[in-house]
């Protein structure tokens, strides 16, 4: 059921644009809300998901709050789907 609630949050493209924005750098969350293209209170929304699952975490730094990936395990898996969709070649049969 875990696993389910994990893919479901990371099926919604706004939520998975957060996530992937966050896997490489640091962001605050206007820069996040920014890059991301949607308003604040919708990014905060999908942040507060996000940390409760334990896919990013947060930190506050005055009055910013600043979130990264928490997952090392998403961060590894949410990589080979980008390389798999974007850099690997689909016209090869691969062997087992």
């Amino acid at each position: 059921m875990e696993l389910a609630e994990t893919f479901g949050l990371l099926a919604d493209p706004t939520r998975l644009s957060i996530v992937i924005a966050c896997m490489e750098v640091e962001r605050s969350a206007g820069d996040i809300a920014e890059h991301v293209g949607v308003s604040p209170s919708l990014t905060s929304h999908h942040l507060r998901l996000l940390r409760s699952a334990r896919i990013l975490r947060s930190e506050r730094r005055g009055k910013q709050m600043f979130y990264t990936m928490a997952d090392a395990c998403v961060h590894s898996v949410l990589n080979i789907m980008i390389d798999h969709l974007f850099f690997h070649d689909h016209d090869t049969v691969d062997d087992p």
